[in-house]
C-alpha cells in the first residue's frame, strides 16, 4: 500500500507539472501578465499604443497565443505593419483554427496593400466557418470593386439570405444584380433598402437607373 500511494503521489505531481508546464501564462507570475495587459488598454485609450506594446514586451512568452495577439494589435495602429504581421501570423501558428487572429491579420496586410493575402484569408475563414457574414460580405466588397460581380453576388446573396435586414450587405447585392443586368431582382432590392433606411441616396439612385 505505501508503494502503491507513492506511485500516486508521483503520478499527481507529474500530471500538475504537465498541466503548468502546457500553459505559458501559468509559468510566469499570472499578476504580472494581467498588469500589462491592464496597462496595454489604458495606453491605447490614450492613443500610446508603443507604451502599450512595451508593457507586453516586459513579459511576452513566444507561446502565448493572447500576447501575440494583442501585441499584434497595438503594432498594427503603431503603424508597425511588418511587426504586425509576424504576431499575428504567430498566433495564428498557436491556435490554427482561431478566427479571430486571421481577421486581426488582415488588417496589417490591408494597411500594406496586400490585397491577395487579404483575400486568402477571408477563403481561410470560410473553410472554418462557411456561415461567417464578415467574412463572406468583404470577399464580396473585394470581387465587387474589382469588377467580377458575378463572383461578388455569390458572397453577398448568403449574407443576405442570413440577414435580410442588413443594410450594409443589401445596398451592395442590389447594385451587384444592376451591375449584372439583373434589373427586376435590382429594383426590388432596391426598395428593400429604403425599407431599411428609407432616405438612403444610394438605393434612390439605382432605383432611378433601373427605370
Amino acid at each position: 500500500m505505501e508503494i502503491l500511494r507513492k506511485i500516486k503521489l508521483t503520478t499527481g505531481a507529474l500530471a500538475l507539472f504537465i498541466i503548468v508546464g502546457a500553459n505559458p501564462l501559468v509559468a510566469q507570475t499570472f499578476e504580472a501578465t494581467q498588469q500589462a495587459f491592464s496597462k496595454s488598454y489604458e495606453y491605447e485609450t490614450q492613443g500610446t499604443y508603443q507604451k502599450g506594446i512595451e508593457e507586453l514586451k516586459k513579459v511576452y512568452l513566444a507561446d502565448s497565443y493572447e500576447i501575440n495577439l494583442r501585441l499584434g494589435w497595438l503594432s498594427y495602429l503603431q503603424g508597425q505593419f511588418t511587426e504586425s504581421s509576424a504576431y499575428y501570423l504567430k498566433a495564428m501558428t498557436l491556435k490554427p483554427f482561431s478566427i479571430e487572429a486571421k481577421f486581426g491579420y488582415v488588417y496589417p496586410l490591408g494597411a500594406a496593400g496586400n490585397w491577395a493575402m487579404v483575400k486568402t484569408q477571408y477563403f481561410e475563414i470560410i473553410k472554418i466557418d462557411p456561415q461567417n457574414t464578415l467574412a463572406n460580405y468583404r470577399l464580396g466588397l473585394i470581387f465587387y470593386n474589382t469588377g467580377d460581380f458575378q463572383t461578388a453576388l455569390k458572397y453577398l446573396e448568403k449574407v443576405v439570405n442570413l440577414y435580410p435586414f442588413d443594410y450594409d450587405s443589401m445596398i451592395l447585392y442590389a447594385w451587384t444584380n444592376l451591375k449584372l443586368g439583373k434589373l427586376r431582382e435590382a429594383e426590388i432590392l432596391f426598395k428593400k433598402v429604403l425599407l431599411i433606411k428609407p432616405t438612403d441616396e444610394s438605393a434612390k439612385e439605382g432605383l432611378g437607373l433601373v427605370k
